[in-house]
């Protein structure tokens, strides 16, 4: 007998164990399914030029209409992390000092910017007959840009540096802020209700939450680190984001938060550490994967409502994000005294929704604010608006062409921003286009040959430099026309740009051309097929950095041979001319 049911004992074990290996089984594949379809969309976004968001949301949307995909607690839980992970990083990076480079006109703009959009939004909304709290959420979710895009964008157009590229960065840092305060503030309800009592305890536990990071990150972090775990990198990034994931779960517990705002807590209370950098870097591609599996959960949930009914709100609210931001930064900045280019090209960066808004909704959903519709409504928004924004980015400087005749017309005459001289103030002079890097060289020369010259530069540090030095500067992008009409470019005898910006080399040598411009052009190219194209426009001679290094290590050779102290000599002298330069 008690053979028997000793043998019945482990044949329940067993069944159970069985029937538990095969739920895990079949989660293992369904999170493998996901990865590697959103591999597959993420490459066909890269090939197409779009954000992998896009991908990650397709492949949900795919997934979820095949029914691969149920909505899952699991793959929920994942998600999760991954919007945890990422406030992590953003309280692990930031840095509130970088905010008054941005000066005035980054803060004034975007936080009025935040309120007329959201502003008008509403009252779009609300005459789409959506109800107030969901107008509310999804008003304010149209008000935030997306900072990996714009500054994606931005890096390989080589425009951070630009005067309007500063402005755009310091908008999307407010923007990122509010954003960052109000997900903390929501994260503290758990119903329906906003009444004082409520409010005022949020309130409460906030402050003791931020005192408790700031007396963490002052007072015993830092030492606790450098004392235990900081010799060794790996168990750094562990530590840290046990430390994380720990907080998160604190946060969203006892607490009466939202995970998601424990992450940032937790980043921003390592963010004194010395390894703080270190721990972000190698923290991303673990953000990466959790927040794939959010974005596909999220692109999946597109299918279990009924979509047909947000297309037409959908399509009107896109338009709004694409054509009414933009609009409403233009006048924001034209008010402050910027120029049209400027204004324009800060703008069009802009029209785009940002991941905080989706995680906004998110989190609306999972407190019974808005309805599963609501987000699906954002994310199809999203999607357009993430998409056209990338075109629209790149094709900034033919969309400024098309508009400039009607931009000017509201530009004011008073401006705030830097002075143009009056036309025809230089002449049978040499213009310089750039002057950081290879320009700085230039510019020594220049100096030291005493030839008249004028320099044309976009980035407020270079310009403020060359102005210390009392050089000849024109602050601005040498594509508006006023500053070349300023610059006197049809009048000088020469034109050098050390940029190797294809689309501005190309506008430039368009521009000469059309002025039957005579004198000599030298430009710099990234490769040989775009030298080629620029000698095809008009260029004299055109640079490739790659081809002049190897003719001078010829040269080099040539001249001096390979005999230990004439090289030595050489770098020598080459090293200390380096040292000097950086001072």
């Amino acid at each position: 007998i008690n053979k028997f049911y000793m043998n019945r004992s482990f044949l329940a074990i067993y069944c159970l164990c069985s029937q538990n290996l095969l739920e895990c089984s079949m989660e293992f594949s369904q999170i493998v399914l996901v990865i590697v379809v959103a591999a597959v969309f993420g490459v066909i976004a890269r090939m197409v030029r779009q954000p992998l968001i896009l991908g990650y949301l397709f492949a949900g949307v795919l997934l979820g209409s095949v029914g691969f995909l149920p909505q899952s607690a699991q793959l929920a839980s994942l998600g999760q992390i991954g919007v945890a992970l990422l406030l992590f990083l953003v309280g692990l990076e930031m840095d509130l000092g970088d905010m008054p480079a941005f000066g005035r006109v980054a803060l004034l703009t975007g936080l009025g910017q935040i309120f007329f959009t959201v502003l008008i939004g509403f009252i779009l909304v609300g005459a789409l007959g959506f109800p107030f709290l969901s107008s509310l959420y999804i008003s304010v979710a149209l008000a935030f840009s997306s900072t990996i895009i714009v500054v994606k964008m931005l890096s390989e157009k080589k425009d951070l540096d630009a005067l309007y590229g500063r402005i755009a960065v310091g908008i999307l840092l407010v923007q990122d802020l509010v954003a960052i305060i109000l997900l903390m503030f929501l994260g503290g309800f758990e119903n329906r209700s906003f009444g004082p009592l409520e409010i005022t305890v949020v309130f409460f536990k906030a402050v003791l939450l931020l005192l408790g990071v700031w007396y963490l990150s002052k007072k015993i972090l830092p030492s606790l680190f450098t004392t235990l775990v900081g010799a060794s990198t790996e168990l750094v990034f562990i530590v840290s984001i046990a430390w994380a994931l720990g907080i998160a779960e604190l946060v969203g517990g006892p607490f009466g938060f939202s995970p998601e705002i424990g992450g940032l807590l937790a980043g921003i209370s390592l963010s004194r550490l010395p390894e703080h950098l270190q721990v972000a870097s190698r923290a991303r591609a673990l953000r990466d994967f959790f927040l794939t599996i959010f974005f596909i959960a999220l692109g999946a949930s597109l299918v279990f409502e009924a979509t047909y009914g947000i297309l037409f709100p959908a399509f009107v609210l896109s338009l709004f994000v694409l054509i009414g931001n933009p609009l409403i930064v233009i006048f924001l900045m034209n008010a402050l005294g910027y120029r049209s280019r400027t204004s324009f090209m800060t703008s069009v960066t802009l029209a785009q929704v940002s991941e905080f808004s989706l995680i906004l909704m998110a989190m609306g959903l999972s407190i019974g604010h808005v309805s599963h519709g609501d987000v699906s409504l954002v994310v199809v928004v999203g999607v357009v608006t993430m998409t056209l924004s990338t075109y629209m980015i790149n094709g900034m400087d033919r969309l400024y062409d098309l508009f400039s005749g009607m931009l000017s017309k509201i530009e004011r005459k008073n401006l705030r921003e830097a002075q143009l001289p009056a036309h025809g103030e230089f002449k049978d002079h040499l213009v310089l286009i750039g002057a950081d890097r290879t320009g700085e060289q230039v510019v020594d020369m220049f100096v030291k040959k005493k030839m008249a010259f004028v320099v044309v530069d976009f980035n407020p540090n270079v310009v403020r430099s060359l102005v210390e030095r009392g050089i000849p500067v024109i602050f601005g992008d040498i594509n508006d026309h006023a500053v070349g009409n300023a610059a006197g470019l049809d009048d000088s005898s020469a034109v050098v740009m050390t940029s190797s910006d294809f689309h501005d080399s190309l506008t430039i040598l368009e521009y000469l051309k059309a002025k039957k411009y005579s004198g000599a052009i030298v430009m710099k190219a990234e490769n040989r097929h775009d030298a080629m194209r620029l000698y095809a426009g008009g260029a004299t001679y055109v640079m490739v950095p790659e081809v002049i290094a190897g003719e001078y290590v010829r040269h080099l050779i040539k001249t001096y041979g390979l005999t230990y102290s004439k090289i030595h000599k050489l770098g020598s002298s080459h090293y200390r001319r380096l040292k000097e330069s950086m001072k």
